[in-house]
């Protein structure tokens, strides 16, 4: 059935960059035609953004009513079953304005959600998918107890972290996460520990560029971010250990840093169940990142919406605040935090020609929203989105007549 030409006339549009004032947006199917100037005297109380992105995500976890243990529910689940939870998780997410995902921790679970929702079965939207390259004992191989034989890969030589990144690029991914330090919620470790050796990492980055992909380093050290520049990844997640001594090369870069706020503050405060030993862990990150993410912040440090969200620790619609806790923690005005979550967050993970700006040619995610959140971020709430379009169709709302 060919694509039927659609226009929202009349509302304020703000294109990922500016206020483009009382304007018609025109899309058909997932392509924006046109976005035109409109009649002042028709503007609305409503306004259209660009759909969010959110830079890391972790989908594969229970979207049930019922409650789930987020550590166990994926051991004893099978993998069809999980691809559904995960399209659930992403339908939840662009309910609340959130048009494109990035899981960092994918497996064939996420690769056929994304499938699903690339081919239109479901509506939804966009998701990217990174294989993980770590070792043995690392952060990402310590989630399932040891002796669980169903595990996920991991790699312990330089060959092997090419293998290993082969392997996601024939399944599919997008992109590689790489570890250079321990983490938070892993059970048996350290946040301090190195995670892989140079050589190791080395294999994996070069493997990854060679082959078109974008690599995403988690760290919370300083030595992590030392490791990770080093090597030239693509992107930091987290970043709790980035110093003053590293803002001339992240500004030089224009790397961007997913700050993951909500989900560190949550552990420290044991907002939900965690083990003493996360809890201490996470309180010792937030005191480090509060004392560095001011400055960096200040020095104009590129960071980007990145919420860690499962739906346990930080629920798929959780974007909004977090973005809000970005401007506040940050100093920033509510467009540039509205920035951090659309058009810079669409650069961080190369879909600047599809999705983060409402312009001609770009793909058609927006979202239609009772005021103008570019001057007031607390009018992006759920309560206030009317409508979201992903991939040109409509998933939650009505749109204005």
């Amino acid at each position: 059935m060919p694509a039927i030409l659609q226009n929202l006339t009349g509302l304020t549009v703000w294109d990922g960059e500016s206020d483009r004032g009382a304007a018609t947006l025109s899309w058909e199917g997932d392509r924006i035609t046109a976005v035109t100037p409109a009649d002042a005297a028709s503007e609305s109380e409503f306004s259209i953004i660009p759909g969010l992105i959110d830079t890391h995500v972790h989908l594969d976890s229970s979207a049930g009513a019922a409650p789930a243990d987020w550590l166990t529910w994926p051991l004893i689940t099978p993998e069809s079953e999980r691809s559904l939870h995960v399209v659930a998780h992403a339908r939840h997410a662009a309910a609340a304005g959130v048009t494109t995902l990035r899981d960092l921790s994918g497996s064939d679970v996420q690769f056929s959600a994304a499938r699903a929702l690339d081919a239109g079965l479901i509506p939804g939207p966009r998701l990217r998918v990174h294989g993980a390259v770590g070792m043995t004992a690392g952060h990402g191989d310590l989630f399932v107890p040891p002796h669980y034989p169903h595990r996920a890969p991991v790699a312990d030589s330089p060959d092997e972290c090419r293998k290993l990144v082969r392997r996601w690029a024939r399944s599919g991914a997008d992109g590689i996460k790489i570890f250079t330090s321990g983490g938070v919620l892993s059970m048996g470790d350290k946040v301090g520990w190195r995670n892989q050796t140079p050589q190791e990492i080395a294999a994996t980055v070069d493997e990854a560029h060679a082959l078109g992909m974008l690599v995403a380093a988690h760290t919370h050290t300083a030595e992590g971010v030392d490791i990770a520049l080093e090597f030239e990844v693509d992107s930091i997640e987290h970043g709790t250990g980035i110093q003053e001594r590293h803002w001339e090369t992240l500004l030089e870069r224009n790397l961007p840093v997913a700050p993951t706020l909500l989900i560190n503050d949550a552990i420290a405060e044991r907002r939900f169940p965690v083990s003493d030993d996360a809890a201490e862990k996470g309180r010792a990150v937030v005191t480090e990142r509060d004392e560095n993410f001011a400055g960096a912040a200040a020095a104009g440090i590129r960071f980007v919406l990145g919420t860690d969200a499962n739906g346990v620790m930080v629920r798929f619609g959780d974007q909004l605040e977090e973005l809000r806790l970005m401007k506040r923690s940050f100093g920033w005005s509510a467009e540039r935090a509205l920035r951090a979550g659309t058009s810079d967050a669409a650069d961080a993970i190369g879909l600047t020609a599809t999705v983060g700006r409402l312009q001609p040619g770009r793909g058609a995610d927006f979202v239609v929203v009772r005021g103008k959140p570019w001057q007031d971020i607390d009018t992006l709430t759920t309560e206030n989105i009317v409508a979201v379009v992903a991939r040109g169709e409509l998933v939650t709302g009505a749109l204005p007549a």
